[in-house]
Order: structure tokens, then sequence, then C-alpha cells
């Protein structure tokens, strides 16, 4: 996204708003916290601070489990396109290593 307008993001400070323009729930509510105490934060400004702290508070720490879940929960909904499932669920068995069962 970031290499498609080199000019907007050309600073990490932008690239870092953005990025955080879709935070939701508690991570949203951390880097709200960050702006109001403490604007003067590397992670408000610096692209690799903000992702290293983002990613180890609030990434998923079984990437492989919850995508069998996701699998294991996944429907074909009568208002969706079969196209669409086939999607999520080529997506998810990438995420678990099913896919070598082709």
């Amino acid at each position: 996204m970031f290499q498609a307008k080199l000019i907007t993001f050309q600073l990490e400070s932008s690239q870092v708003a953005f990025a955080a323009s879709y935070l939701q729930g508690i991570a949203f509510d951390h880097y709200t916290t960050l702006l109001q105490f403490d604007p003067n934060n590397p992670m408000l400004s610096n692209w690799l601070a903000f992702t290293q702290e983002f990613s180890s508070k609030f990434s998923v720490f079984d990437t492989i489990a919850e995508a069998e879940e996701n699998l294991f929960n996944l429907q074909m909904h009568n208002n969706k396109h079969f196209m669409t499932f086939i999607v999520w669920f080529k997506w998810e068995a990438y995420e678990t290593g099913l896919q070598d069962l082709e």
C-alpha cells in the first residue's frame, strides 16, 4: 500500500497513522492512550517501532490453531457466492498447511 502512494506515505508517521486507523478494540484504546498521554512516543512516528509494539501485544499467538478453528467454523451462507466460500477455505487451508493435500 505504501509503495503505491509514495508521496502520501513518505513519512513513517503517515504510515503509522494510516495503519492505526484500522485498529479496533483494545489495540485502538492502546493507540489513543499513547496519543493522549505520550504523544512523543516513537511508536507513533516510527513504522518499525509501531509494528513491533502492536504485533507483540495484539497479534494472534498461534496462527495455525486459529486457522484450524476458522476452518472448523466455516459455513456456506445462502446470501454469499460459492466462490467466496472457496476463497476463504483456501486462505485458511494455506494457513494450516492443508493445501498440501491437493
